[in-house]
């Protein structure tokens, strides 16, 4: 235990001194005669408890004011990763199935929520945030270390099947994601280093047709900012040359460092996760940060104090009250 004010402490010896020398709580009477010779009372050897409670009164109350306080020391780990932000397309077509696991059957939405959601799980250490898109990008949530809160928002995510706002407008999805990343180190934690590496990856299954933000003029902020772009492709055509809509994924991607894929079932979908999941692993930095917690125990003094000095008082005016002798 330490103090903030440890000098308060030097008043003790004075405080009690003087205690010794106030009288009790006495009733004035105007002569004694009529008690002389009477029996002492029993109570009278219980007098000095007053004097006992006013100076434990006295000494709790001072070591209050000196601002009682312990201290523990803490070292707390620091786990710092990268910041990733998942892009997903629910657009109608998302509703088109595809070959899964052992053959069967499952609609590219379905597919996609079991790998994003397995993604999430494998990266504890890393800041996530979640956008979807369709005619209009949305952030479903923002960068976060909360995990088990964004795969159960995976969980629910629908597709968009209102026709006023189907539509595939990755380009305002990237910009979103671009936005959210570089505005992140203006809000950490200034005693946490800045993060540095930023991604963001891009799953969908057609070209962009709507939106205010082109997927080139994404990709230039992107660039500008240092973010990666991880493209993927959901396509029902195996093979052949890639379409005009990949070509604008592959060359965005390449623009920003990153890389893509084009996937035709879930098995592959999850291996491309799996190959963006080894690519972003160097990044993580661990530090210790040490420090010491300071918790006051101030009411551990104070309130016994204010109880005893009730107690002091009321056996000072009724039970153990004292006469004293007034002469004119």
């Amino acid at each position: 235990m330490t103090f903030t004010a440890p000098w308060v402490l030097l008043l003790l010896p004075l405080s009690l001194r003087l205690l010794r020398k106030r009288k009790l709580n006495a009733i004035e009477v105007s002569s004694l005669a009529g008690w002389q010779g009477a029996a002492e009372p029993r109570r009278v050897r219980w007098l000095n408890v007053l004097r006992v409670l006013r100076a434990a009164v006295c000494a709790l109350l001072l070591i209050a004011l000196a601002g009682p306080h312990t201290e523990r020391p803490i070292s707390e780990e620091i786990r710092q990763g990268i910041a990733i932000e998942v892009l997903l397309d629910i657009s109608s077509s998302m509703d088109q199935t595809i070959k899964g696991h052992d053959d069967e059957q499952i609609t590219r939405m379905e597919a996609a929520k079991k790998v994003v959601e397995a993604f999430i799980d494998n990266r504890p250490n890393d800041l996530i945030g979640l956008i979807t898109f369709a005619r209009y990008a949305d952030t479903l949530s923002p960068l976060t270390f909360g995990h088990s809160a964004l795969t159960q928002l995976v969980r629910e995510i629908e597709i968009q099947d209102r026709p006023n706002e189907d539509g595939t407008a990755y380009g305002d999805a990237l910009a979103l994601a671009c936005a959210h990343l570089d505005q992140m180190n203006k809000w950490n934690d200034e005693e946490t280093q800045p993060i540095e590496s930023k991604v963001i990856i891009l799953l969908t299954d057609g070209e962009n047709n709507c939106g205010l933000h082109l997927p080139e003029v994404a990709a230039g902020l992107a660039k500008k900012w240092g973010i990666r772009i991880y493209a993927i492709s959901l396509s029902n055509m195996e093979g052949g040359k890639l379409t005009k809509s990949e070509q604008m994924l592959e060359r965005i991607s390449k623009e920003t460092l990153g890389d893509f894929w084009k996937t035709y079932n879930a098995d592959e979908l999850n291996e491309t996760y799996a190959q963006i999941n080894d690519l972003e692993t160097s990044e993580i930095k661990s530090t210790t940060r040490a420090y010491t917690e300071q918790k006051t125990i101030f009411p551990l003094f104070a309130l016994p104090a204010l109880l005893l000095l009730l107690l002091e008082c009321i056996l000072g005016t009724t039970s153990l009250r004292v006469t004293e002798e007034v002469t004119s």
